[in-house]
């Protein structure tokens, strides 16, 4: 794979994917229980907005940035301060990956594992996580540990599954990991993200979801650019499988108003539906 996410790192689909993980996270705290987060494609951990990778592309000016600035929206606080707590007072110079993002909603008894193949990303993750032991890191391939890994000892928790993208099959590849760990851990929280670039394999992804069997399946997007070209990223999406109570009704109220911040075009959108209902 040929994929480095310090490209893009903090721009508007790290915002709206981070914003959602947050809201997951934050809801497995209404319960004492501990919780296990799998991350299946955890990236480096934690990106450095002032090296030559990120400012080369800039994207993370027209995401993170805009929202950094921004009035705070409410929904957004514990976001936020997971992203404050990568950086050192008001300066915006790291963007915390999904599992940084994550070890903020880690109480001491909650735990998180973390996979990744790319041997230098993977060597990163352990040495942002070193001596937190709530914390495992393997290398190890995403689907594989979807299968090696589930069910969690602890019963309760949330899986993201956000791979890059890069092969055909990708869709597919999600479709099959996401049947094979609901089979060994159907009360699961999934969150599974993807791109929008082209709307017919968007379409047909979502075809072969509802054609899985499993219920209980909300469908995000958050489209800052109109979907009039297949190069570039005119949005993103996630399902959410088994998503906790009201989190539809929340992010219906939420995702305009990051719109606002985020929009690149009048044309964008967003749009909170049930794929397949309970």
């Amino acid at each position: 794979m040929n994929y480095r996410h310090v490209f893009h790192a903090g721009n508007f689909a790290d915002v709206f994917k981070h914003a959602v993980l947050s809201l997951l996270l934050k809801s497995l705290h209404r319960k004492d229980a501990p919780f296990c987060y799998l991350d299946t494609h955890a990236g480096a951990g934690r990106y450095d907005l002032s090296s030559d990778s990120a400012q080369k592309t800039g994207e993370f000016n027209d995401g993170i940035r805009r929202l950094w600035s921004a009035d705070p929206l409410p929904e957004l606080v514990d976001y936020l301060a997971a992203v404050r707590g990568s950086n050192t007072g008001d300066a915006l110079r790291y963007y915390p990956g999904s599992p940084a993002v994550a070890r903020y909603f880690l109480r001491p008894t909650d735990r998180m594992v973390l996979l990744e193949r790319q041997p230098e990303e993977c060597a990163q993750l352990k040495t942002l996580f070193a001596g937190d032991r709530r914390v495992t890191v393997l290398a190890q391939d995403g689907y594989a540990g979807l299968k090696a890994l589930l069910p969690p000892k602890e019963r309760r928790g949330l899986v993201l599954i956000d791979p890059p993208f890069e092969a055909e099959d990708e869709y597919a590849r999600v479709v099959q990991g996401l049947r094979s760990a609901h089979a060994r851990w159907a009360s699961g929280i999934y969150a599974l993200w993807y791109p929008l670039k082209n709307r017919p394999p968007v379409e047909r992804f979502h075809r072969m979801l509802a054609d899985s069997g499993i219920r209980k399946m909300l469908l995000v997007e958050f489209a800052p650019y109109p979907e009039d070209t297949g190069f570039r990223l005119n949005g993103c999406g996630m399902i959410v499988v088994n998503p906790p109570w009201q989190l539809d009704e929340t992010l219906r109220s939420l995702l305009p108003s990051l719109l606002d911040v985020l929009r690149q075009h009048p044309s964008g959108r967003t749009g909170v539906s049930w794929l397949v209902p309970e």
